[in-house]
């Protein structure tokens, strides 16, 4: 193949990426490291940095990565593969599968007119709907990766209804806005609720420990007011930076109103979907105090679906998507779980945090905040970087001077919000990431955008709200 034929501007990313991934590799190992911890990182930097300069495809990246850990014996076959059995991938492929049957019975498209009807006379009035929606549901759902399951399939087919698909560029910036709009909403509500997501309360028995009690009301009464000025400005600010292409459609609402009544009283196949998806997200509400399992909960709401008819084998077979969802899913899920057991994440985070002692607390405070947010970069689980690095972090922050309750609540909002700085960062993003209405540049740029956004917001109106609220 010709260098033309490749592409110069490829070959040049390509020889960049190397130099990376043989620069790391054969750098000496840090002292306090392992050989093996070393090389994985190795191997997982050269991942990410090839998606980011767009070298090879995510799941093309996954591959490799997971073929060199093992060739080289960096990992063990069931360590390099073992993320392929973790319920939350698992949750995270099945709640795709189910909101199949929500696009193809189509409730879907009767819920998205709902919306349209009340929202639907700009697109920044349905990216306001899914916001406004998802922060009344959030303290419902212990799990975000659950709740996106919920979202999902309506702001789907609010892109379709609106005639946005993924295969047309000029139409796909609709979808793809709300698709991040989704994405967004999850991670700023995560951080609004006390039981929007699993992490705060592990991360609250972490700050416990450097005494500071945390329950529901003291969280959202230091959470309000950073979150809220987020919910209000983000999706105008989206519009700005990813402008959706159309912008207006006044006559949106009457045309819904005239589908609805075409789509005459709800089918038998939306009334089962209807039925599935309550009682899941009402079995998804109830997990955590009756011990219930999310992902076989998602599981028998499948097999519900299959047994009705409402999704049918054929309809598997198409979802080619969802299986390159899971590889790539599974690969860097497990990649970053042995990276965090192997000791790298907390190397890094004590090297980083013990540089900072010594400092005038306000200087420790924004320092310590704004690497914790920007280490994400390295994490495929929020849960996993709250175990890793809440603890040490907060730690350094106390013994710099910085209030507990300060430091403790700005890492905790931290531990949600960031959770879009990557395709990857967060387990609730898979689904959106999927539906195709966003390319991976977008979402890298879009997720480190409102990442900083979000960390200027908490740092300007955070700090001092909490100071006074909480102090």
């Amino acid at each position: 193949m010709s260098t033309a034929a490749f592409g110069t501007g490829r070959i040049v990313k390509l020889v960049l990426l190397l130099i990376v991934f043989f620069g790391l590799w054969f750098a000496p190992v840090p002292e306090g490291l392992t050989v093996e911890a070393w090389h994985l990182f190795a191997v997982f930097a050269s991942a990410i940095t090839s998606v980011v300069l767009n070298v090879f495809p995510l799941f093309t990246s996954a591959l490799l990565a997971c073929a060199i850990v093992v060739l080289t014996n960096t990992l063990t076959p069931a360590k390099a593969y073992g993320a392929f059995a973790n319920a939350i991938v698992l949750l995270v492929v099945t709640a795709f599968l189910v909101s199949q049957a929500v696009v193809k019975s189509g409730l879907g498209k009767r819920i998205s007119l709902r919306v349209i009807t009340v929202f639907g006379k700009s697109t920044l009035g349905l990216a306001y709907s899914i916001f406004i929606t998802d922060t009344l549901i959030a303290p419902g759902f212990p799990s975000n990766t659950a709740r996106g399951g919920v979202l999902f399939p309506v702001i789907l087919a609010l892109a379709q209804n609106s005639g946005s698909t993924p295969d047309d560029d000029a139409k796909r910036r609709l979808g793809g806005y709300l698709m991040f709009c989704g994405m967004s909403s999850l991670a700023i509500t995560s951080a609004l609720w006390f039981t929007a997501t699993s992490g705060n309360p592990v991360g609250a028995s972490l700050a416990a420990e450097q005494g500071l009690a945390i329950n529901f009301g003291s969280w959202l009464l230091a959470s309000s007011v950073p979150c809220l000025v987020v919910i209000a400005i983000l999706p105008l600010l989206l519009y700005k930076i990813f402008p959706p292409g159309i912008t207006s459609t006044p006559d949106a609402p009457e045309n819904a109103r005239k589908e609805l009544r075409a789509m005459g009283p709800m089918s038998r196949h939306e009334w089962i979907t209807a039925i599935t998806f309550a009682v899941m997200v009402t079995g998804w509400i109830l997990a955590a105090p009756y011990k219930l399992n999310l992902t076989a909960i998602a599981l028998a709401g499948l097999a519900t679906l299959m047994i009705t008819g409402v999704l049918t084998m054929d309809d598997m077979s198409k979802q080619g998507g969802t299986l390159v969802t899971f590889i790539w899913l599974a690969v860097l899920f497990g990649m970053s779980g042995q990276l965090n057991e192997m000791g790298f994440m907390g190397y890094v985070g004590e090297r980083l945090a013990v540089g900072l002692e010594g400092l005038a607390w306000p200087v420790a405070y924004v320092a310590l905040l704004v690497i914790y947010v920007l280490l994400h970069f390295g994490f495929v689980s929020q849960n996993a970087q709250v175990l890793a690095l809440l603890g040490v972090f907060l730690d350094v922050g106390v013994k710099s001077g910085v209030p507990v309750h300060l430091m403790a609540f700005a890492l905790l909002f931290a531990s949600s919000y960031f959770s879009v700085i990557t395709p990857q960062g967060g387990s609730q993003n898979i689904i959106f990431v999927a539906s195709g209405y966003l390319k991976q540049s977008e979402l890298y740029r879009l997720g480190l955008t409102t990442t900083l956004f979000c960390t200027v917001v908490f740092l300007v109106i955070g700090t001092p709200w909490i100071l006074w609220v909480a102090g």
